[in-house]
């Protein structure tokens, strides 16, 4: 599917089909998306480009086709993922302007659940080794995986600072860092 700038939205590849829009990409035990995923892509110049906010008609479209697709499919909130979640290592859309947490309010994807305060205090904390791990480790636990640092020689350090930065473009798209 493709969502225009004002909100028409287009099917390029029925559903029974396999369409190319995951490439490369790893989530939980899944490899190669694309034969068991459908793909929305919405129209935004991107982060190369001019990325912008994307436009309330994209978004209200995005709603009414997710909500239908998750209906029509039985797709879980969990299994609501970006490009960046699924290839970190080569993609950073949807991006930190992408609104994951509006959409969660909305029964689309999911969210965490700690206030805002908690989380600016919590940015100030010392982080242990063991912490560091336990994090890496709850990464994969979320769906996040290992196979892509493997599938494309990529070290463990940089590694892990790319799926630090596409948990923030999700989860604290305010400060992307990989810290």
């Amino acid at each position: 599917y493709f969502i225009k700038n004002n909100g028409e939205i287009v099917v390029l590849v029925p559903d029974l089909y396999i369409a190319w829009h995951a490439g490369k990409s790893f989530w939980k035990k899944f490899s190669s998306l694309n034969k068991n995923s459908i793909g929305i892509e919405i129209s935004n110049p991107g982060h190369g480009l001019d990325y912008k906010k994307f436009s309330n008609k994209q978004i209200n479209s995005l709603i009414r086709l997710t909500k239908y697709l998750i209906q029509k499919y039985n797709i879980k909130s969990q299994n609501i993922l970006g490009h960046s979640d699924i290839a970190p290592n080569r993609k950073k859309d949807p991006g930190e302007k992408f609104p994951w947490k509006y959409l969660s309010q909305k029964k689309i994807g999911f969210w965490h659940e700690l206030n805002k305060k908690t989380l600016i205090r919590n940015r100030k904390l010392f982080t242990t080794i063991k912490e560091k791990k336990l994090f890496f480790e709850n990464l994969v636990k979320i769906g996040y995986s290992k196979k892509n640092k493997k599938k494309n020689n990529i070290d463990k350090a940089k590694y892990l600072k790319i799926m630090i930065k596409a948990f923030q473009r999700r989860f604290r798209p305010e400060i992307i860092n990989g810290k």
